[in-house]
């Protein structure tokens, strides 16, 4: 897929306004904002936890399992306003139905919380990839002053 970056989160930063999650593909970083409590969500499967009761997003693969359905990737397809966009592609086959491929509008912060869950790939469209700043340096800056967050 080469008009696909395939990308992993590589920080969450706490922020006054919420998280920070930095992606990743090893040699570029890019940065955007989400809801702090999504942001817990994503990091308490990248830390190896595991919360007590099922989780929005826990809940949301399990009813995707309960249908024969799973999450085959996540792509954020453009920016505007600052607003990140996203499409969430899933896979259902299952005793009544043919193998069909749904894509749902997402917003990026709920498609990353799936992937991780599910080891599925996360994606930025090229075109918006190479558009975007590197953030490498920030996050290295945030580091060193010691707002390093958890590391993903």
């Amino acid at each position: 897929m080469p008009h696909l970056v395939r990308v992993e989160p590589i920080a969450l930063l706490p922020t006054q306004a919420g998280c920070a999650v930095f992606l990743g593909d090893g040699s570029k970083a890019i940065v955007f904002y989400i809801d702090p409590a999504i942001g817990a969500s994503i990091n308490t499967i990248l830390s190896g936890q595991s919360a007590p009761r099922p989780l929005t997003h826990d809940l949301f693969l399990l009813t995707l399992q309960a249908f024969g359905a799973t999450v085959s990737r996540a792509v954020i397809l453009r920016v505007e306003n600052e607003i990140y966009y996203a499409r969430l592609i899933l896979e259902a086959q299952n005793e009544i139905m043919e193998r069909k491929i749904v894509e749902l509008d997402a917003r990026p912060s709920d498609c990353i919380a799936l992937a991780v869950r599910c080891g599925a790939p996360l994606y930025v469209i090229r075109t918006l990839w190479d558009s975007l700043e590197d953030m490498s340096g920030v996050l290295e800056e945030m580091r060193k002053q010691g707002q390093g967050g958890e590391d993903a």
